[in-house]
Parts: C-alpha cells; structure tokens; sequence
C-alpha cells in the first residue's frame, strides 16, 4: 500500500515512518506536516491510507480527515501521541470517517533500531496497517457464518422485538445521532456492532451513552438483552447469539478481514433470536453487514441501509443496497423515528 503520514512533530514522523518501511509491500506516498497541506496533498495524490494525527497547525486531524472523505476520500487511521486522552476528538475523527486509532510509535532516540512492545510499539501500528490492507482489498465476505459451534437446542426463545445495528468508519456519529433519536421508555433491546478497536470500547460507550437517555454498555459473556438497553460489542472477537437469547464470543470466522463482524453477528441473529427483528447498516468502508442484512430480510425481518448522502463512507450502505439486502434506504435522521414507528407497529400487531 502506498501510505502517506500526516504529522507535525519530526520524531514522530519519523518513528511512523520507520514503521512504514520496515513491512515489505509498503511504500511511502508523501509526508504532510498539516491537515491543511494534507487535504492539499491527497488531492493530487490520493493514497491508499493516511496514517493522521489529530493536534496540529492550521487544521487539525479532524478537519482535515472531514473535507478529505468529503473530497477524496480514503482509508485514514489516527497516529495520535495518546488516544486515551484524545478520545473526544479521536471519535470526532471516526465519525468524520477515520477508520481506526493507535497510539504513535515511540522511539527512544532518532538512531534507535528496535521499538517499545504494548499499545506505543511497532507491532500495534503494523496491526492496524494490515487490518485496513485486508479491509481495502478483501473479497465479500460471502463466507461468513456464525460459528459450528454454535447450538439451536436452546428452546426457551423470546417473542419480544430487537433492533441490530451496525456500523463502521463514521459510525459513532451516526449511532449516537441514531441512538439520541429515541425515547428513554424504548420497547426493545439494541445490540451495536461498531468497528472500533478493544482499546477504547470502553470510551466509546462512555460517550454514546452522554449522547442517548438509553443505557449503554458493552456487551459481556453470557448477556441477555433486555429492553431500553443498548449493548455495543467489546472486544475483537466477534459477538454472537448462541442461543435463543444469549450473547456469547467467538474468534470463528478466523478469516474474517473484519472483528468483530457485522455479518457473523446479524448471521447469528438470523439464526436464532425468534422475535421481530429490525436490522440496520450505517456508514462504513467495505462490505461487512451487507450478507448478514440478507439474511435477515430473507427471514422477514425489517432492514434498513443508511443512504449515500448522510453516510460519511458509503461502502456497507450500498453493499447491502447492491444486494438488495435493506428494505427501506433512509438518511440518518429519518432512521431513529422509522425504527421507533415500526416497533409501535409490531407491538400493536402482537397486541
């Protein structure tokens, strides 16, 4: 991949540089030392990923990411010195349409040879460099499927509606505006997979649950979902039923590009939650989402595929639209009060 590292501090540059070079297959597009020079930058050369950091001269990584997904847009990561303490504006950035975050590689010295392991090392950027790699060159997902392990012999199902959610780059704006949307006394459980690193799981659901007045809190083992409760995926392993009505874990797919998946867990949902379900893709780059949406409009659930001009990346939205997985394609601000009018729908339908 050709990268291109957006950075004002020199050793900083430096050490992202190092790091870029050191993995056979990448290459080095071009080095800009502000968002302002950066936009300017991937106009006349986009590449495949910019590595962006978010405090900087004249425009700042949030800006810079907004009007470069805006304009010419691609995969961008934030390199920041402390994502722990950037997080307001490592979110702003994602929901600009930044993919990921990782903290910047730290060298001792200009002249060291050898990087620092744990979240300021080498190994975290690389990680995130071949994870967008496999995003940007992956193949549909077509193979995914919720895990073999996984059993039916559960019989003591729900009969009671849930809505699914998921999103990718831009999506923590989109969840919230979604989220914020709905009343305190929501009849119905909702279950969010955001692609979102491990690391600060924790931070967004802190955040999201400032921007609704649901409860938001990650998913654990063993969770059952109950309503008025949003449960967001919590770690890199992929987030399942693996029963009727009970949350579980898995690494299987290995294969999948995407962790957790969107399309391994609305596949679960698919399988075994025996309610009404209501699914929904938001902004993203790829595909994820697009075959689990399938099949649950091919069980006769409601979809619904966020449109093209309120999605910051229009990758997963028009996956499914392409499969003709999402029922209705609305912008943003329509999809909190659709869901919410369905659900009113089914509740008055059961009676």
């Amino acid at each position: 991949m050709r990268i291109a590292i957006v950075n004002d501090v020199m050793m900083a540059v430096e050490a992202v540089r190092r790091v870029v070079i050191s993995s056979s297959g990448h290459q080095l597009a071009w080095v800009a030392l502000d968002g302002e020079d950066a936009v300017a930058r991937c106009a006349a050369d986009t590449p495949d990923l910019i590595l962006m950091d978010l405090i900087m001269p004249k425009m700042g990584g949030v800006e810079a990411t907004r009007q470069i997904m805006a304009s010419t847009p691609c995969a961008i990561v934030v390199v920041t010195a402390n994502v722990d303490d950037n997080s307001s504006k490592v979110f702003e950035a994602m929901g600009a349409g930044a993919l990921d975050a990782v903290n910047t590689p730290v060298l001792e010295s200009l002249g060291a040879t050898s990087y620092p392991e744990g979240p300021n090392g080498a190994a975290a950027l690389l990680a995130k460099i071949e994870t967008i790699r496999k995003l940007i060159g992956a193949a549909p997902p077509n193979r995914l499927s919720p895990s073999p392990n996984h059993s039916v012999e559960d019989q003591d199902g729900s009969s009671g509606p849930l809505v699914v959610i998921g999103a990718s780059a831009g999506g923590p704006a989109a969840v919230a505006k979604l989220l914020s949307q709905l009343p305190a006394d929501f009849p119905a459980p909702i279950v969010v997979v955001q692609h979102v690193d491990s690391q600060f799981s924790r931070g967004l659901v802190d955040w999201l649950d400032c921007q609704t007045p649901l409860q938001v809190r990650l998913a654990q083992e063993d969770d059952r979902p109950s309503a008025g409760v949003v449960l967001l995926a919590a770690n890199d392993n992929h987030l399942v039923f693996e029963s009727p009505t009970r949350l579980a874990y898995t690494r299987h797919p290995l294969e999948s590009s995407y962790r957790p998946s969107v399309d391994v867990f609305f596949k679960s949902v698919a399988s075994f939650w025996r309610g009404d379900v209501i699914g929904v893709i938001l902004t993203g780059m790829g595909r994820d989402g697009a075959e689990g949406l399938r099949a649950l409009r091919e069980k006769g659930h409601d979809t619904i595929a966020q449109d093209r001009a309120t999605s910051a990346v229009y990758g997963m939205p028009k996956a499914a639209a392409d499969l003709q997985a999402a029922a209705e394609i609305l912008p943003l601000e329509q999809i909190g009060p659709r869901i919410a009018n369905l659900l009113a729908q089914k509740i008055k339908a059961h009676g």
